[in-house]
């Protein structure tokens, strides 16, 4: 058995790490296509699939220009092969850029890793227009040098322009245009397979009165090779932002008129602590004093043996099913959070309310992606062992997210330390995106729920309290019609998703219109968007590829079977029991 104290020692130094060590750096993140002789194999940034199964493709191309990118559209189409486009980042979770594997010798990938140098800022205009392979933090960098400011700010910067509005990134705002990036698209360059006499690919430019913008700007990369983004701009703003830290009554009834109230607003909540932090958080004029920053805890650079302690940690409460010693940590990371103000600095360190800066760094971070040090890594870089987990996030109409929250509250209240496990991370984040004209976006003004906790190394070893992970996201998904997060989510969260959009019969008339021979589908993305279910075998329900229906979707020679939800009845989930009649 491990020593309990130990584990409280190994934690105080996880969470006081990234702070103490201001002078250490990250090594860089490996680069998501990997090459040999026998051909190329893609990886997201966390090592692993969802199928934890490898995407291998022929052959991957750097293109430098959009002529360059034009070209290697056309080569795919005269050649008949199926393209996806893969850029420096990908963070994508389902596996949206991998070709067929039953067409592995007739496929290739585009990278934009080197398709980067444009960023045209038109001042009179307020508006923007980058190359799609320009890095999130490069493009807000430079308009905010141009005394403007890129209104949405999704939390996470390691994303392409390109890639983040295909898949629907956002920050959190029911006001103006709304949270979601896509809704401040207001033009677009797309490549898409042409005739012989157009030289096999040409380039469409789709400008804001276009029909096929609303197709074009969260397309899953699945019309054709997004070549430019145009955004728009407002003159540059500062924004003020304070945390509260409080008791989590009422947080069911408090969410509308607080997502109303703040510009920027967001909530985390702490089921197993009780706790719900409200971000206070709103623009104030640029003159307003301070300079501080958002720099969040969980994307600062991690030395490797705070992550392998982090991970090594918490396989050994899995492994004793200790739920109490999850709380223990819970209570430990949740304090140090109100500490730290969750990563927030009014210089470079946080001393008090309010922190106030310009809104191209109060936001949008992830220092872990940048500098050289060998001794750094983002905490879940596949090649340390770090911290491996799942994300669940759910894209809930908003007049019926309260209704979600009380129910999970019921389950919480049978037996609170079971919620432990993702108040370890970062409890569940609550984000506000308004109403989209994109076929593929949200119709409705939404409330997004995002939570993580633990994955296993082995695909048969079941987690613990493991059911009640998979009863909140059914409950999610299928009791309150949550959409799924295109980049983010477990397979089980797409089945039947095409039916939760009203749009999406015009999606697919655009992609027989642009892409007629789908030459940008494939086996993965057709999974993803239209919901198929993976065919059910042993085991299958342990990382949701499937539902349980029987016991041996579950693992029962470990005690898990398949039983019905506490709260959700409907719900099927792998439950730990000492038979399977208990």
């Amino acid at each position: 058995m491990f020593s309990f104290r130990w584990l409280l020692g190994a934690f105080h130094l996880i969470i006081w790490g990234p702070v103490t060590l201001t002078v250490t750096h990250a090594m860089l993140p490996p680069p998501p296509v990997q090459c040999n002789d026998s051909g190329c194999t893609l990886y997201n940034s966390y090592g692993v699939w969802n199928d934890r199964k490898d995407c291998h493709v022929p052959s991957v191309t750097y293109p430098t220009t959009e002529e360059e990118l034009r070209l290697a559209v056309a080569h795919a189409n005269q050649n008949n092969l199926k393209v996806k486009v893969v850029s420096r980042f990908s963070h994508t979770i389902p596996k949206l850029a991998c070709p067929d594997d039953a067409q592995h010798g007739s496929s290739m990938l585009i990278s934009t890793l080197k398709y980067n140098s444009s960023i045209e800022i038109d001042i009179a205009n307020l508006a923007v227009t980058a190359d799609a392979g320009v890095g999130l933090r490069e493009l807000i960098d430079e308009v905010e040098r141009s005394g403007l400011s890129l209104v949405p700010a999704p939390y996470w910067e390691g994303v392409s322009v390109g890639g983040l509005i295909s898949t629907g990134a956002h920050g959190s705002s029911w006001w103006g245009k709304g949270g979601a990036v896509h809704d401040h698209v207001i033009g677009l360059n797309l490549i898409v397979p042409a005739r012989k006499s157009e030289g096999y690919a040409k380039i469409i430019r789709i400008g804001a009165r276009d029909p096929l913008l609303n197709a074009a700007k969260v397309s899953l990369g699945m019309l054709g090779v997004i070549s430019k983004v145009k955004l728009s701009l407002e003159p540059a703003f500062k924004r003020s932002i304070s945390y509260n830290f409080t008791d989590d009554a009422h947080i069911e009834d408090i969410f509308m008129d607080h997502g109303k109230k703040y510009e920027f607003a967001d909530v985390t909540w702490y089921p197993s602590r009780h706790t719900a932090v409200y971000r206070y958080d709103y623009r104030v004029p640029l003159n307003t004093s301070g300079n501080g920053e958002y720099d969040f805890l969980g994307f600062q650079p991690n030395s490797i043996l705070v992550s392998k302690t982090t991970r090594s940690s918490e396989k050994l409460l899995e492994s004793a099913r200790n739920v109490n010693g999850k709380c223990a940590l819970a209570t430990t990371f949740v304090g140090f959070k109100k500490l730290v103000a969750n990563g927030l600095k009014n210089g470079p360190i946080f001393t008090g309310y309010p922190v106030v800066g310009h809104q191209g760094r109060m936001q949008t971070s992830g220092s872990c992606l940048y500098s050289t040090k060998m001794d750094t890594y983002c905490a879940w870089d596949p090649r340390i062992s770090g911290l491996f987990f799942y994300e669940t996030t759910a894209i809930f109409p908003a007049l019926k997210f309260g209704d979600f929250l009380r129910d999970v509250k019921k389950l919480r209240d049978l037996k609170p330390g079971n919620f432990c496990g993702v108040d370890i991370y970062n409890g569940f984040l609550i984000r506000f995106i308004k109403a989209s004209q994109a076929y593929l976006g949200q119709s409705e003004d939404s409330i997004v729920l995002d939570f993580n906790y633990y994955r296993a190394d082995d695909s048969s070893t079941p987690r613990l309290n493991q059911d009640v992970w998979e009863e909140v996201e059914q409950m999610a998904f299928f009791k309150y019609g949550a959409k799924p997060h295109w980049a983010k989510n477990r397979n089980l969260a797409f089945l039947d998703v095409q039916h939760k959009y009203p749009n999406f019969s015009k999606f697919l008339a655009a992609k027989k219109q642009l892409d007629p021979a789908n030459m940008f589908s494939g086996e993965w993305s057709n999974e993803i968007l239209y919901g198929i279910e993976a065919v059910k075998a042993d085991g299958c329900a342990l990382e949701g590829q499937c539902i349980c229906s029987q016991d041996i979707h579950c693992s029962p020679k470990n005690g898990y079977f398949c039983k019905e939800g506490l709260v959700f009845k409907e719900a099927r989930v792998c439950r730990y029991s000492s038979s399977a009649t208990e």
